[in-house]
């Protein structure tokens, strides 16, 4: 069955084409398997909740008559605005209008979020950017640049937002630099989410083609249920297709987690357990709770132009599992930089069990992709990766890098892998930061450094052993049969072509410092070569032959040193620098490589001179990369099956003489 949904239809009416629903959340409530809900072209304000799950075979379907048509938002419009002083114009507005929820008296708050700095989930936007939360209406009336904002010629459009003295009204503050808001669009965010259903296992719903954009959503660690515009809220195989997602205060997309009961936001609430300890104690009591293939995950994500969300494009955490996220646009992702912690980025996913991410294109992030414990079974394929490292010059300051960080085009942090990173292309000076093991590299092409090797296991403890412990599962099933701290090492790197590019004075010097820091150090050298001094797999294994019985010398040190390292047909040129133990690689000293992103009919192509250059390398598979060490699970697809690395980035066979790199 068709329900028709018409935000311009008469109220009261039935869902059928002649007398459409006027809101989508009234189709929501009486959808059933195999229905398809049709929405018209329009704006609807509302928090869509669908009631009914669909089925596997039969899901329900909400879906934009006309492709981004259909626009979802959070925020309403707001007018009536009276002049303050000078830019600064105020309006009042009744508690009562936000009904039980009000995003301008909710704090922000959360796990690893930088509580130093107070923030709301509410937001002001002119004509589609939002404006800058300030803690007192004296820096709204003064504004000064923010020089953490990758938008800094913007942020001078501040706000600020108090209670009246009986408490029953909103005030708000807003310098909107010489214009005047009643002749602009100035709306307010008022709802926490757009599309997201009440309650758990919602199963099998599909969202196609909508817009939707600005919702209040709460900061999503992953000790907590996880806020989106959009979510799944804990269930299986939803389908968000061919959506335009921005402007939510924290994430667009949420694929996990739920709201466990004694264990939410437990560190920031209970203060006596670190956040590291809580998170591991996540992934039990979820298994509890019945986290498994069966019942949780298995979404897709895929054609979304996913921007300007202040916290993640993406989020997710134990339910995010067994997803596929592809050939979606992710850019300008926490650029504001008005709140910052440890869960921001493109994507940021803790646990991606058997999760797909491929052919994607992330930009302008401060972080490109988070992958954060638990990383098993995971591929990261033919995706390109740019501007993704403090990619403005004036963001280049010492005292900025606490507020900032660094960023770069993918960061895998203490998982014990197999995780998968293949065809590739990272053009940020920082191109992948490693604190991890069970990583495989074939066929990527590296413009930036890989950074942070053998370091960020430890958590901050300046006195007594702090070491992160994670869970390893049952290969393509979330069972867990373990934990184990980080080894390091256990690393491949195959057919990967590295480029030395010219790096800016500013990263070089806001670099210097870290290298001997336990979270970072401060690499800008393209290359293998912070994987100097591992053992390769025949020196490994040898440190375990023979008799080790009763008086015997050999230390226990050998099962808790670094792990090996394995390499082949890896080239360098420009300076790109290989690790001592590189085996069957080359070095081109002779000719200059240069690499061009451009932009040609809306598509980016990369444009270098380097396949004049190539050597013939060996096709890789399955075979070549074993199994990752602590899981003892293959590289291999989330079936079960070997992978021959015989495609390209663009999908082309590799047929006849393979060379390096993900191009054929």
């Amino acid at each position: 069955m068709i329900l028709y949904v018409n935000c311009n239809a008469a109220p009261n009416g039935d869902g059928t084409k002649e007398k459409p629903f006027n809101q989508i959340g009234e189709a929501a409530k009486i959808a059933m398997p195999g229905d398809e809900v049709l929405v018209a072209p329009g704006e609807y304000h509302e928090e869509v909740s669908p009631l009914n799950a669909g089925t596997k075979k039969k899901p329900i379907v909400y879906r934009s008559e006309v492709s981004r048509g259909a626009v979802i938002t959070g925020a309403e419009k707001i007018t009536g605005w009276v002049q303050y002083d000078g830019d600064v114009w105020m309006i009042t507005i009744p508690n009562t209008f936000f009904g039980n929820y009000n995003p301008y008296t909710t704090i922000l708050f959360g796990d690893w979020l930088d509580q130093r700095v107070v923030s709301h989930t509410g937001e002001v936007f002119l004509n589609d950017k939002s404006l800058y939360e300030m803690d007192s209406l004296d820096k709204v009336m003064n504004p000064v640049y923010q020089d953490a904002s990758w938008d800094r010629d913007f942020s001078k459009h501040t706000w600020y937002s108090c209670q009246s003295d009986d408490g029953k009204n909103t005030i708000i503050y807003a310098n909107f630099q010489g214009k005047n808001p009643n002749n602009e669009t100035v709306e307010i965010n008022v709802r926490p989410h757009c599309f997201y259903p009440a309650e758990e296992h919602v199963n099998y719903i599909t969202l196609s083609g909508f817009v939707v954009t600005k919702a209040a959503t709460q900061w999503a660690p992953p000790t907590a249920l996880q806020d989106g515009m959009i979510g799944p809220h804990w269930s299986k195989g939803w389908v968000i297709e061919d959506c335009e997602v921005s402007h939510s205060k924290c994430s667009g997309i949420s694929l996990g987690k739920y709201r466990q009961q004694n264990n939410d936001n437990k560190w920031s609430n209970y203060k006596l357990k670190d956040g590291a300890q809580t998170q591991r104690d996540c992934s039990f009591i979820a298994q509890l709770d019945g986290w498994s293939k069966e019942t949780i995950g298995s979404h897709t994500v895929r054609n979304c132009d996913i921007h300007d969300c202040g916290q993640t494009g993406i989020v997710g955490n134990l339910g995010c599992v067994f997803s596929l996220i592809e050939n979606n646009h992710i850019h300008h992702i926490n650029n504001k930089r008005n709140f910052s912690g440890a869960e921001i980025g493109g994507i940021k996913f803790h646990a991606a069990i058997d999760v797909i991410i491929r052919n994607n294109h992330f930009h302008d992030c401060t972080r490109g992709i988070w992958l954060d414990w638990q990383t098993q079974g995971t591929r990261v394929s033919s995706n390109l990766f740019h501007d993704n490292c403090m990619s403005r010059d004036y963001l280049l300051k010492k005292e900025n890098k606490a507020v900032l960080g660094m960023g770069e085009d993918i960061f895998i942090e203490i998982a014990h892998g197999p995780c998968l990173v293949d065809n590739n292309i990272f053009l940020s000076e920082r191109a992948v930061k490693l604190p991890t093991q069970g990583v495989a590299f074939v066929h990527n092409l590296f413009a930036g450094s890989i950074s942070a090797v053998g370091r960020g296991v430890k958590n901050g403890s300046n006195t007594y052993d702090s070491t992160r412990y994670t869970p390893i599962h049952v290969p393509h099933r979330t069972e867990i049969t373990g934990v184990m701290s980080i080894l390091h090492g256990d690393v491949r790197f195959y057919n990967n072509v590295f480029v030395q590019q010219k790096v800016r004075q500013g990263l070089l010097d806001i670099c210097e410092e870290d290298h001997d820091g336990e979270w970072d150090d401060g690499n800008l050298v393209a290359g293998t070569l912070t994987y100097s001094g591992y053992m390769k797999e025949d020196e490994w294994k040898n440190c375990f032959a023979g008799y080790c019985g009763e008086g015997c010398e050999v230390s226990r040190d050998r099962y808790y040193m670094p792990l090996p390292v394995w390499t082949g047909g890896n080239i360098f040129f420009n300076g790109a620098k290989p690790a001592d133990i590189e085996e069957d690689f080359t070095i081109d000293e002779e000719h200059e490589i240069k690499i061009e992103l451009v932009e040609e009919n809306g598509e980016y192509k990369v444009k270098s001179n380097y396949m004049s250059f190539l050597p013939e390398a060996k096709m890789i598979d399955s075979d070549t990369l074993g199994m990752a060490f602590e899981p003892e699970e293959r590289f291999e697809t989330p079936d079960g099956e070997d992978i021959i690395f015989d495609t390209d980035f663009y999908g082309n066979k590799r047929t006849g003489k393979v060379v390096a790199g993900p191009f054929c």
